[in-house]
């Protein structure tokens, strides 16, 4: 599209999403004709603000007011007009500090990471992570209330998973406790992966010591997805969300996306666009299908593990985010993490 607007148009176009960008307000001809480095009059500006409005590049949010950019203006802004910011020295110290912090797990890593992508960007800063096959320390059943259990499973590195299982019927918590034993005597310094097979041949050989509902319990607790078969979100900075709502019909569709970041088939949603993705995504109001209603945009980067991949980072805010600058953030921040996992995986194996 680059080709139907001349030098001019486009310097006025992009004039009027910086403006919508820093204030998320509209802005109009006469405002824009003040600017020295434009030199139009309110007039000339008005013919072509009405051109990029027939574009569908522009739209007016009220009668008489000024323009904003469309979701099919900012794509063309971003994919076309925009400039990209470099990171601070300040900026790749905070980014390397924490990414490479001594004694880290990785859940605090991921924890750490969200949350410095939340300050850095001034969006909610997000984290899909790759449940873990690390050696096992520990595994714990714990009957929360009839015909439910907290699985609590503590890594050789003190990275702790909690899963919920239903079960059929109540389980007494003095057979949680034995199939909890049983386990941790057949788990200790091995992953699930390599120690699935062995305890399940146990089981079925009627090998164990195991009544019929602890061997029972025991096979759930096996069946935990291996790494990369399922996938967490770690979120922080959701208050952000809120800042830059002003109606109520904003503040409900606010409420509406926290709620669907909490919900698991959103992290398998964006994963699944991340797929064969290379670098940095960008998806604005309803270009992303798992957010379908308009009003968000996301920047996430996928992260790999062995060519694989197993997680994204980024973070996700109002159409009208600072895309110049969070991308180069996003960007260095999941090379960085990607670095230090690959190597802390080479280390665990």
């Amino acid at each position: 599209m680059n080709k139907d607007l001349n030098t001019r148009s486009q310097h006025i176009f992009k004039y009027i999403v910086d403006a919508y960008v820093e204030t998320g307000m509209p802005i109009g001809s006469k405002t824009l004709s003040t600017y020295t480095d434009i030199g139009l009059s309110s007039a000339s500006i008005r013919n072509i603000m009405a051109d990029l409005e027939r574009m569908e590049l522009l739209y007016a949010p009220h009668v008489s007011s000024g323009r904003m950019p469309t979701q099919k203006g900012l794509r063309f802004y971003i994919d076309g007009l925009m400039e990209l910011g470099g990171l601070s020295s300040e900026e790749r110290q905070a980014i390397d500090t924490t990414c490479q912090a001594q004694g880290h797990s990785p859940q605090s890593l991921m924890d750490q990471t969200s949350q410095l992508l939340s300050g850095l960007s001034n969006c909610a800063g997000l984290v899909m992570a790759p449940k873990t096959n690390n050696p096992v320390k520990q595994i714990q059943f714990i009957r929360l209330q009839p015909r439910r259990i907290l699985v609590v499973l503590v890594t050789q590195e003190d990275m702790v998973e909690n899963r919920i299982l239903d079960t059929d019927h109540d389980i007494p918590q003095s057979i949680l406790d034995q199939a909890g034993n049983y386990l941790n005597n057949r788990l200790d310094g091995k992953t699930l992966d390599q120690a699935r097979h062995t305890i399940l041949q146990e089981i079925h050989e009627r090998r164990s010591e195991l009544d019929a509902i602890a061997a029972s319990l025991v096979e759930q607790g096996l069946a935990l997805p291996r790494r990369g078969e399922d996938n967490y979100l770690i979120i922080r900075g959701q208050s952000k969300l809120l800042e830059d709502v002003r109606a109520m019909e904003e503040l409900e569709k606010a409420k509406e996306l926290l709620a669907l970041l909490e919900e698991k088939e959103t992290t398998m949603g964006l994963l699944g666009d991340l797929d064969k993705a290379q670098g940095v995504q960008i998806y604005i109001g309803t270009e992303n299908d798992v957010f379908s209603h308009s009003g968000w945009s996301v920047v996430l980067s996928p992260y790999k593990l062995e060519d694989k991949v197993v997680g994204a980072i980024g973070v996700i805010g109002p159409m009208r985010i600072n895309y110049g600058r969070i991308i180069p953030i996003v960007d260095y921040t999941a090379k960085v993490m990607q670095k230090i996992l690959a190597k802390d995986v080479g280390e665990t194996y």
